[in-house]
């Protein structure tokens, strides 16, 4: 039988190197404060792994791990014909370190210093700096945002993968920061365009096991299209919460990418070997915890109905369109009528709470915050009251 997953179980986190509570000073200059910020959570992994790690730590030698054996790629393949029913080949399947170096790596195997890759705004601030750190120009299409719904504008799309300097679209999908899941249509159209216009399509879809119950996020390779110019990047990782065990992989249906790829991850960057608890975390994670998943999205939504009744309550100058996927609360701040530097002084020094401003996934732009929801109820509704403290401090400023 399954464990019960207990979500609204409160764990101290300190102490452990944690990026978002023992570091959070790194970013917001204080020690003392309650953290919403980087896209982890604050959640037990399934019992089921940790059980498989204790096993597998019971062993007492850690050598070189391979992952090019049916172990790993079968889960893979699983998970993607069961959840999405979509099927991918084995071999479709290579291991990676982390997201993000994939991306990296696709963009310098497809592109060329200087050629553009198109990023829609707003967008998870790392796609900013690889873009950037690899001498790459940032190409932005801009997000149509109209009564806090999303939505992509396609002429300008258009009009923008035309251009000669344009190599790769970099999607994500489903889309962190605004949490919109991409419907078929819209996918559909965006492999148009980037066939007609000869543009490569590195598609992040880390986010895709996080949806609200009412909604369902597909791969890009399930429309069986351009698959040959076309590659995933994605990890479990997000999904069981365990990015401190490192491991992704990337699902490219071109035999030849995937050579390239491998080439690049072995004799360039000297990636053969993988992460044994990371191999292991996702593994299991796929083949026994589907349960553990589909309770975990029942607590993101549970946690953003509490988000929208405390904001309709308490501060109904924020407004809050509920995500159809990541535990990701996209808040537009923009009718309280401040800066973003103001509310960012105020939420940190008189709420004593670490929310990440806006302007991080769109430069410039300081109209919203991004609160992450992957946490106790207890927790979020602390901070939350932090939140309110901190704008009603600004209020009584005036």
């Amino acid at each position: 039988m399954n464990n019960t997953p207990d979500f609204n179980n409160v764990i101290d986190r300190k102490g452990t190197f944690c990026t978002q509570w023992d570091y959070v000073k790194d970013r917001f200059g204080q020690e003392d404060l309650l953290p919403f910020t980087v896209s982890d959570m604050d959640l037990n992994v399934p019992s089921e792994i940790v059980t498989a790690l204790k096993d597998r730590l019971s062993h007492e030698v850690f050598g070189y791990t391979r992952w090019n054996h049916d172990y790993f790629k079968e889960a893979i393949v699983s998970w993607y014909q069961r959840r999405y029913d979509t099927k991918i080949a084995d071999d479709w399947i290579v291991y990676s370190p982390a997201v993000i170096f994939s991306v990296a790596k696709l963009i310098e195997m497809w592109s060329n210093p200087g050629d553009g890759v198109l990023v829609q705004t707003p967008a998870y601030d790392a796609f900013f700096k690889v873009i950037e750190s690899n001498d790459r120009q940032l190409v932005e299409n801009p997000l149509h945002y109209v009564e806090g719904v999303y939505t992509i504008d396609f002429e300008d799309l258009a009009e923008k993968l035309a251009y000669d300097t344009t190599k790769i679209l970099l999607l994500c999908s489903p889309h962190n920061p605004t949490g919109r899941i991409w419907t078929n249509k819209e996918l559909e159209k965006i492999v148009e365009l980037c066939e007609k216009h000869q543009v490569k399509i590195i598609s992040d879809e880390i986010h895709m096991d996080v949806n609200a119950p009412e909604h369902q996020a597909y791969p890009l390779v399930r429309l069986n299209r351009y698959l040959d110019n076309i590659a995933i990047c994605t990890s479990a990782s997000k999904t069981f919460n365990t990015p401190g065990l490192i491991g992704s992989y990337c699902v490219i249906p071109s035999e030849k990418v995937r050579a390239d790829f491998l080439i690049a991850l072995k004799n360039k960057n000297g990636l053969s070997s993988t992460s044994i608890l990371g191999m292991i975390s996702t593994v299991v994670g796929y083949n026994d915890c589907a349960y553990w998943v589909d309770a975990l999205n029942e607590q993101v939504a549970a946690n953003m109905q509490v988000i929208a009744d405390f904001l309709a309550e308490h501060l109904p100058a924020v407004t809050f369109k509920k995500p159809e996927a990541t535990y990701l609360a996209w808040l537009d701040v923009s009718a309280l009528g401040y800066s973003g530097e103001q509310l960012q002084e105020a939420l940190i020094n008189i709420g004593k709470v670490a929310i990440m401003p806006g302007a991080t996934y769109d430069p410039g732009n300081d109209h919203f915050i991004r609160f992450n929801v992957g946490c106790s109820q207890a927790k979020l509704i602390e901070g939350l009251n932090r939140m309110k403290i901190a704008v009603s401090a600004l209020n009584n400023s005036k």
